[in-house]
């Protein structure tokens, strides 16, 4: 029996599964469109392909599945690769499905083919951020291809993939009995764990030292792991600090959480990480801005610090760092092994209640000094009182997704997270404009719960058309926009080793000005409301969440940068250049 590949591919995609598709049309993929007209997949419709990449990111993140993606060839491709590189570096499963030139005009110069160095080579602008990309280049290849770029992006360390597929073959037909006989292979793979004998030597060492500490990244989110990570901590007694990808991993009202390291931690929580003796680091690549550009006077010290790192990417281990011990294996599993073998070596739960103590007088001195500013009902709002509104008013369980700067960096610092997997940030790529659009994924993905898409004006002004979408599919985020006219976080970083904020703040003949984002909501028939006083965020927010639809909230904010004791290098670089021209 004959099909079309189209067809297949959309009865492959809803055997798997997959119920929501990111995308935009284009004449290249047009009959994959036609397919899903009558499928039980839904096409989610976005006017800019960022936002299709963004969202299917977000879903991702919110499903614990692999988003799909189907992009146009050439500027299709291009305008949703940031979203995928996004999703590359935060380790996120995503397979796009790319339309291509006809397979028989290869360097003619079809419409919108990329030919410069290679004839079609569309797909190779995605090689280095995707873990694989293919060009499909006969039909009967296909059934193979896109089953091995479900496995891989799922499998070791997640990531995209791109399966790049001329139209024409969109539009071939295959025997079906390809399709057919990949049904018995299995959609998930088992994944790693750790032997007894390596377990026991880990619990042994973390019971001997004297400063033993947990670190722990957003592998542990991916592995949906946090309620392992929890019992092992509350079992072993031992202090936990985060990167921001780590984030909500272990409650942030647990006793033994220290909070976020690096350039924007505090002086406790660094010195905690620099002085313990011996470091349990799981699911954590130890980068740039979580670890104070990597210099030992500021975060972590190792050595002399012993290192043990548990990941599911062997290429992450000892990158940074050198270890005690490196384990390759899921982090689920290796924490369930731990659990068991740590309850065998210690049947009563060990207690830290001097450490506990400890933190719990930080945390105390750390939140009066942000409440004299969180109670401020100045006007433009401080970002302190910006996120302790949000923060009192939404439920626990809600879904938060962030951009960069104080939406980012403040909430890392100053925005308790209780449960895992409902803070969604852009760590790796740091991406400006991942919020909007990623809240779109997750409120599909969890469509009960709470979103709002915390985001600068800078941020949400790079989509706004994110709007539509939201209009179009009645998905109720709340986008809060933190406004301060400006590219804040730079304009502050330009100002204090520049002396100016040239190119980084948004005027008008020399004067400061605001976009009208309420207006524009309701151009696309969104509601929405400008806060013009201090007490009026928190009632604004609480009527966005009760009505139940999209809807926009403008929040003037002070440029303020965020608070920090720690360190990024580039402050050095930047006042060595000062200096310089000086």
């Amino acid at each position: 029996m004959q099909d079309l590949i189209s067809h297949q591919l959309v009865k492959y995609l809803e055997n798997r599964g997959v119920e929501h598709i990111f995308g935009l049309c284009g004449h290249t993929n047009i009959a994959v469109l036609a397919a899903l007209e009558n499928s039980r997949i839904k096409f989610i419709n976005v006017r800019h392909e960022q936002i299709a990449s963004h969202a299917a990111d977000g879903y991702a993140r919110a499903k614990k599945e692999t988003a799909v993606v189907l992009s146009h060839l050439g500027p299709g491709l291009t305008n949703a690769a940031t979203g995928v590189a996004n999703a590359a570096l935060d380790s996120i499963p995503m397979v796009v499905i790319a339309g291509d030139v006809p397979s028989h005009y290869y360097g003619k110069h079809p419409h919108q083919e990329i030919n410069l160095h290679a004839d079609a080579s569309q797909y190779e602008i995605y090689r280095p951020f995707v873990k694989r990309a293919w060009r499909v280049e006969r039909p009967d290849l296909f059934p193979e291809i896109i089953a091995k770029a479900f496995s891989l992006a799922e499998s070791g360390r997640p990531g995209p993939v791109l399966v790049s597929v001329p139209m024409d073959i969109f539009s071939k037909e295959v025997d079906v009995s390809l399709f057919e006989r990949l049904q018995p292979h299995a959609n998930k793979l088992k994944r790693p764990s750790i032997d007894d004998q390596t377990a026991h030597e880990i619990i042994d060492s973390l019971a001997a030292a004297e400063r033993p500490l947990l670190y722990v990244g957003g592998g542990v989110m991916l592995a949906d792991a946090a309620a392992e990570l929890r019992a092992f901590v509350d079992h072993m007694g031992i202090p936990v600090a985060y990167t921001l990808m780590g984030k909500g991993a272990v409650s942030d009202d647990h006793p033994l959480t220290l909070g976020m390291t690096g350039f924007w931690g505090t002086t406790f929580i660094n010195d905690s990480c620099r002085n313990a003796d011996l470091i349990l680091a799981v699911g954590t690549r130890f980068s740039e801005a979580d670890c104070s550009s990597w210099e030992p006077k500021y975060t972590f010290h190792i050595p002399p610090t012993r290192l043990i790192h548990i990941d599911i990417d062997p290429k992450e281990i000892g990158r940074n760092f050198p270890v005690e011990i490196g384990v390759v294996a899921d982090l689920k599993n290796a924490l369930h092994v731990l659990n068991r073998v740590a309850k065998t070596r210690f049947p009563q739960p060990r207690q830290n209640e001097a450490m506990a103590e400890k933190i719990r007088r930080y945390k105390e001195s750390f939140w009066a000094q942000v409440q004299k500013h969180a109670q401020s009902d100045s006007y433009p709002l401080r970002p302190e009182r910006i996120l302790a509104d949000v923060r009192e008013v939404l439920p626990q369980d809600a879904i938060m997704t962030t951009d960069v700067g104080w939406n980012k960096n403040g909430v890392g610092q100053q925005f308790p997270i209780y449960e895992a997997g409902t803070i969604l940030t852009p760590g790796g790529f740091a991406t400006m404009g991942f919020g909007s659009g990623g809240a779109l994924g997750a409120k599909l993905a969890q469509p009960d719960k709470v979103v709002v898409s915390l985001i600068g004006d800078g941020g949400f002004g790079q989509n706004p058309s994110v709007l539509a979408t939201a209009y179009e599919e009645n998905i109720s985020v709340i986008w809060l926009i933190m406004n301060n006219n400006a590219f804040g976080t730079i304009a502050g970083l330009q100002e204090s080793h520049y002396g100016t904020t040239y190119g980084t703040v948004f005027l008008k003949e020399g004067v400061s000005y605001s976009t009208d984002y309420v207006t524009i909501a309701k151009g696309y028939g969104i509601d929405g409301i400008k806060i013009e006083a201090a007490d009026q965020l928190k009632p604004a927010l609480q009527r966005a969440i009760a009505a139940e639809k999209p809807f926009v909230i403008d929040v003037a904010m002070l440029n303020e940068p965020v608070p920090t004791d720690g360190h990024w290098n580039i402050n050095d670089i930047y006042t060595s250049k000062v200096k310089q021209q000086v």
